[in-house]
């Protein structure tokens, strides 16, 4: 069982109101609050990791560090779908956007160049792996995707350059020369990935709990790094305009009515989930 960190622990009590990701219009907005008015058209992470967000809700109150304008071009489904994963996509691979100590490595952690390497993403399919896929390719690296074999069309439609079933074949077995190794599945398998990168490169567990392999690739002259995604207004903000043009798009797995949110989890219970889960508020 993986046990978080004291410091990565919400302080709360029960009962609780789960979710952190949202989008909706603002309803109020308090006296000091000047970027944001009634009517806006918003999305957000709320305040993850320093406590639970609140956001299985009909409102929710977000701090305005935490908010951004909700890209023009998409829904609020989709928009609200996106902030958590896509962040967290964000944060390993452009730009990390804070220097909050990180509880797993005395580093922190640095994106490294993409323009024109390889990057192998697993879990391609899911909700950070979707995202990082567009992410890298955006930036111009050469992408593949490793998932099961129902999601390769998907994934070579958001950009992915090559594919690999790991239901047929380990990815580890065929991969090679990678500059760097995205695992969104990360946790204590991710170190059979390092025999996969070139000398130089990196390794980016999204999941770094439990993770290990850090002696083995510093002595294969490798990057070992994992980080802890925090909410950020100004990173959406920044974000917003390629969701609003498409250069990312959001996958929807599937959507429920707030009403039937422990239908929702139990989708997400099933796992092989596209993209993301959603939760709808009348």
């Amino acid at each position: 069982m993986k046990i978080l960190p004291p410091e990565w622990r919400p302080q709360t009590t029960f009962p609780i109101i789960l979710g952190t990701d949202i989008s909706g219009i603002v309803a109020g907005v308090a006296p000091d609050v000047q970027a944001f008015a009634v009517g806006d058209d918003v999305y957000s992470m709320v305040r993850f990791p320093d406590s639970f967000g609140a956001a299985y809700a009909e409102y929710v109150s977000v701090p305005a560090s935490d908010l951004a304008r909700k890209p023009v071009g998409i829904d609020h489904i989709h928009a609200a779908a996106a902030p958590m994963s896509l962040l967290t996509a964000w944060q390993f691979l452009i730009a990390q956007g804070h220097h909050v100590p990180n509880p797993l490595q005395p580093a922190q952690h640095v994106p490294v160049p993409l323009a024109g390497r390889h990057v192998l993403v697993n879990g391609a399919a899911g909700g950070v792996g979707h995202f990082a896929v567009q992410l890298a390719k955006w930036k111009g690296a050469y992408v593949t995707a490793v998932a099961s074999g129902g999601h390769e069309a998907f994934l070579r439609d958001l950009g992915a350059d090559s594919f690999i079933d790991y239901t047929k074949v380990a990815a580890e077995e065929v991969a090679n020369d990678v500059d760097l190794v995205v695992d969104a599945i990360g946790g204590p398998t991710t170190a059979r990935f390092l025999r996969t990168i070139k000398r130089g490169g990196a390794l980016f567990p999204i999941f770094g709990l439990g993770a290990s392999g850090g002696e083995e690739a510093a002595r294969r002259g490798i990057t070992f790094s994992t980080t802890q995604v925090r909410a950020s207004g100004a990173q959406l903000e920044e974000i917003r305009p390629l969701l609003a043009d498409g250069t990312i798009r959001v996958a929807i797995d599937s959507s429920f009515p707030l009403a039937d949110a422990r239908k929702a989890h139990e989708r997400a219970a099933e796992g092989h989930i596209r993209g993301k889960i959603a939760l709808t508020v009348d």
